[in-house]
């Protein structure tokens, strides 16, 4: 039986050749996301063995959405796909349950034997990972602590996506008061007073592309 995987990457054509790459092969793409709230939403309904999520996505990156999906398909295995090299994005990627960490700059056959891995319960680290990293996961080494908590982390990307406070409220399914309320707690404990400087921080934690204007609305 083929592993079922579901793609979740908001670039169109990346995914959809990723995909048909990977049907292509051995495995079975049951659903294609194009954000980390989408993905969720999918993995509670095929409750496919892999999910392989882009880290940087709109409204939920694939960190927190893999978290999600831990919480809505249990059996899934998550594995990111990312630019990222940095100690920090893999090691808190491996500590919230990350199974598998593939670098974009790698082969298609790569993907498809992580996604093999995972599916049998291991633990994939590509090539290209700084051998440092790879000895610090396995030394139990531990990622920078994060002050936020997940939902906290969810506002940030979507205030940083440019969102308002009542387009973020609509999105999570709160009150304006309740998103706002987490707005103000996201300043104070990063010691963050202006929209910009929020902006750069959810960069710099790859909550956020690059690119992602920093124009806000108030």
């Amino acid at each position: 039986m083929s592993t079922r995987v579901l793609l979740a990457d908001d670039h169109q054509i990346l995914r959809e050749g990723l995909a048909a790459l990977l049907n292509r092969e051995r495995f079975d793409v049951v659903a294609q996301a194009t954000d980390g709230m989408q993905a969720v939403e999918l993995a509670r309904e095929f409750q496919p063995d892999v999910a392989v999520l882009d880290l940087s996505m709109p409204r939920l990156n694939g960190l927190d959405a893999s978290r999600e999906i831990a919480k809505v398909s249990p059996e899934t295995k998550s594995i990111l796909l990312t630019m990222h090299t940095e100690e920090h994005y893999v090691l808190e990627a491996l500590n919230m349950g990350i199974k598998g960490y593939v670098m974009k700059t790698h082969s298609v056959e790569d993907l498809g034997e992580a996604i093999e891995q995972v599916a049998k319960g291991k633990t994939y680290l590509g090539s290209g990972l700084p051998e440092v990293i790879v000895q610090a996961y396995f030394g139990k080494a531990k990622p920078p602590g994060d002050i936020l908590t997940a939902r906290e982390r969810q506002v940030l990307q979507l205030v940083a996506e440019g969102n308002t406070t009542k387009k973020v409220a609509s999105i999570l399914g709160v009150s304006v008061k309740t998103a706002e309320s987490h707005r103000t707690r996201i300043m104070q404990k990063l010691d963050i007073h202006d929209s910009v400087r929020l902006v750069h921080y959810a960069i710099r934690r790859g909550l956020v592309h690059i690119e992602t204007p920093s124009h806000l609305e108030q």
